[in-house]
């Protein structure tokens, strides 16, 4: 870790650094989730979905560089290459072979919700840490989050099937009830 003037105690901000390249991996993966949903979206929405998913990855592209400077901002080092972002990445893979709107609709609600709910995490973590300043940087990625995950739920609208009719953050939140229940 680099000597810098901040005041959090240097065991604090090696956690912090920790957590931000987490989170920061978490985002870089989001991002090329929705450009891969952006390249190969096709269907009868083709060109709302597409603008949609190039939104997605602007604005969480936007966020990862905050993320990343903050943890140098903190005497850190950014794991920032595709190759550390695959590794250190909380998201599942993104289906392959995908082409239909909804189901690229479908796959990305999921990611961003799975990516809200660890930025939530990070709020509270960062919080007791005594680092209100990074808190409220995931603060500020977590409402962006919610509202790009708006914008694409809102796709899901009229859609057939079971999983369509639940939100993906509602999904989320039930599959880590019962996977924390199995441990």
């Amino acid at each position: 870790m680099l000597q810098t003037q901040n005041d959090l105690p240097e065991r604090t901000r090696s956690k912090i650094i920790d957590l931000l390249n987490a989170r920061l991996a978490d985002a870089l993966d989001l991002e090329y989730q929705a450009k891969q949903a952006h390249w190969n979206v096709k269907g009868k929405d083709f060109f709302q979905l597409h603008e949609l998913f190039d939104k997605v990855a602007h604005e969480v592209g936007e966020h990862v560089d905050h993320i990343a400077e903050r943890a140098v901002q903190l005497g850190g080092y950014v794991e920032g290459t595709v190759r550390s972002a695959a590794k250190l990445s909380a998201l599942p893979e993104y289906p392959s072979g995908i082409v239909d709107g909804p189901d690229h609709v479908e796959a990305l609600s999921t990611a961003i919700a799975s990516v809200a709910a660890s930025m939530r995490k990070a709020i509270a973590d960062t919080e007791a840490l005594g680092d209100l300043a990074t808190s409220d940087l995931f603060i500020e990625v977590t409402r962006t989050l919610d509202e790009l995950l708006w914008m694409v739920e809102a796709h899901q609208v009229g859609l057939q099937g079971t999983a369509a009719r639940v939100p993906a953050r509602e999904r989320h939140k039930n599959e880590r009830a019962r996977t924390s229940h199995r441990h």
